[in-house]
C-alpha cells in the first residue's frame, strides 16, 4: 500500500478544494443547478427555528457558552446516544460541542495524532480529511472502496496497517458512495481495530439518513467503545447547516484529549443555536422516520431519472448522495464528464477525483446531491435529458 509524504497532503487538499470551486464557478457563470453542494435547498423545523430566536430574545446564549458547550446540550447528546445506540457517555466528560462535524473531526486528529503517525481513510474520502490529517502532521493512507457496488475493502485495510498506523478515521454513512456499512464489514474493521491497538474516529454525521440498511455505530461493537471518538451533526441531522453545530461523544479519556485541543480552536460554538439543537435531539421518532423517508423518496426521483438517461447508478443507501458510472455515457473521466456537465446541461456535480488519492480509484465516477426540492430535481433531469440528448 503506498504511503503519502506529509508534505504532499496539503497539494492534495488543495487539489481536492479546486475542483469543487471550479464546478461553482463554473454553475455560477451558466446558471446551473448546483447538484455538487451537499446541503438542503429547504429549512429543517420551524420549532427549533423558534428555539434559537427565543433564546436570542431572551439572552440566553447571546455571551460565551460554556466551551465544552451548554449542559443541555450534552445532556442532550449523552440521551441521544442511549436512546438510539444504548450507549452511555458522561454528559459531564464524555461529550463535547463544537462547531459542526468538521471541528470535531479536527479537533480529534490534532489530539489523536502525532507527527509522522498514519491514519486510514476510506478512498474516495469526505474531502476536508486531507486537510485534517496534514494539521495534525499525520501521513494519509488510501484503502480503497472497491468493487461495482464501492464496498470497503477489508483485506486491503489489513494490509494498510504499519507499525506507524495510529487512527481508521470511518466514515458511515459515508460521503460520496451513499454506502452504509454493515455490521459485519464494521465488524471487520473493529477486527483489525483492536488486533493492531488502533483508535477509531467515526464520522457519523449522516447518521439519521439511512434508508434500508440501519446504521450501526462501530462503538457499540464488542470491545470499540474504549477505543471509538463518534462525531455528530446538529446541521446534518436537522437540516440547519449553516448553523454549524457538532459533537463528539465516548470515553472520558479519549474525549478530554478531544476537549482539549477543541477549546482552542473556535473556543465556543454558536450558543443559542445549542439550545435548538439540544430541543432537537429530543424529537419524537416520527421526525427522524419522515425525513429519512422524504431523502429516500428524493433519492429514488433522482437515482431513476438519472438511470432512465443511461448512467450506471450505484444506489445509495445513506447521506445526501448518489454516485454514478458515466462510462456509459461515452466518457472515460469523470472531471471531464463534470466539466462539460454545466455546458452541456446546467447542472453541475462533482467527480469523485476531488475525493481520492489514487485516480484510478474515482476516475469514472461522479456525485450528485440528491437534498433538494422535487421540482429542482425533475428541472435538472430534464436539462439532462435535453442536454446530453436523452
Amino acid at each position: 500500500m503506498p504511503r503519502r509524504d506529509p508534505l504532499l497532503v496539503p497539494r492534495m487538499a488543495e487539489h481536492s478544494t479546486s475542483i469543487f470551486g471550479e464546478m461553482s464557478t463554473l454553475a455560477a457563470q451558466v446558471g446551473a443547478i448546483n447538484l455538487g453542494q451537499g446541503f438542503p435547498d429547504t429549512d429543517g423545523p420551524d420549532e427549533l427555528k423558534d428555539v434559537a430566536i427565543a433564546a436570542i430574545r431572551d439572552g440566553h446564549g447571546n455571551q460565551y457558552p460554556p466551551p465544552h458547550g451548554l449542559p443541555a446540550l450534552r445532556e442532550a447528546v449523552a440521551f441521544h446516544q442511549q436512546r438510539f445506540y444504548g450507549l452511555a457517555p458522561s454528559a459531564l466528560s464524555g461529550v463535547v460541542v463544537g462547531t459542526g462535524a468538521s471541528e470535531m473531526i479536527q479537533s480529534a486528529l490534532l489530539a489523536l495524532v502525532d507527527d509522522g503517525d498514519e491514519v486510514i481513510v476510506f478512498e474516495p474520502w469526505f474531502d476536508i480529511y486531507a486537510a485534517g490529517i496534514s494539521l495534525a502532521r499525520g501521513v494519509r493512507v488510501g484503502v480503497p472502496m472497491a468493487g461495482p457496488d464501492l464496498r470497503p475493502d477489508i483485506d486491503a485495510l489489513r494490509a494498510a496497517v504499519t507499525p506507524r498506523t495510529r487512527v481508521i478515521l470511518l466514515n458511515s454513512p459515508h460521503n460520496p458512495t451513499g454506502v452504509v456499512f454493515t455490521r459485519e464489514e464494521l465488524l471487520a474493521i473493529a477486527e483489525v481495530a483492536i488486533a493492531e491497538d488502533l483508535v477509531v474516529i467515526s464520522d457519523e454525521a449522516y447518521e439519521h439518513l439511512w434508508f434500508e440498511t440501519p446504521h450501526v455505530p462501530i462503538s457499540t461493537l464488542p470491545g470499540m467503545w474504549e477505543r471509538t471518538v463518534t462525531v455528530g451533526s446538529g446541521g446534518k441531522t436537522f437540516s440547519f447547516t449553516g448553523w454549524k453545530v457538532g459533537w463528539a461523544s465516548g470515553p472520558d479519556d479519549l474525549i478530554s484529549a478531544v476537549r482539549v485541543i477543541r477549546q482552542h480552536l473556535s473556543y465556543v460554538s454558536g450558543g443559542p443555536f445549542q439550545y435548538a439543537m439540544a430541543h432537537g435531539l429530543g424529537l419524537p421518532d416520527a421526525y427522524f422516520t419522515d425525513f429519512r423517508q422524504d431523502l429516500a423518496h428524493k433519492r429514488d426521483l433522482l437515482g431513476e431519472g438519472l438511470r432512465s438517461l443511461g448512467f450506471s447508478v450505484i444506489q445509495p443507501q445513506g447521506t445526501y448522495f448518489i454516485t454514478t458510472d458515466v462510462r456509459p455515457l461515452g466518457y472515460a473521466d469523470g472531471l471531464t464528464f463534470c466539466r462539460d456537465l454545466p455546458g452541456r446541461a446546467g447542472v453541475v456535480a462533482i467527480p469523485h477525483q476531488a475525493f481520492c488519492d489514487d485516480p484510478s480509484i474515482g476516475a469514472p465516477y461522479v456525485r450528485w446531491a440528491f437534498c433538494k426540492r422535487p421540482e429542482v430535481l425533475t428541472t435538472a433531469l430534464d436539462r439532462l435529458s435535453a442536454g446530453l440528448g436523452g
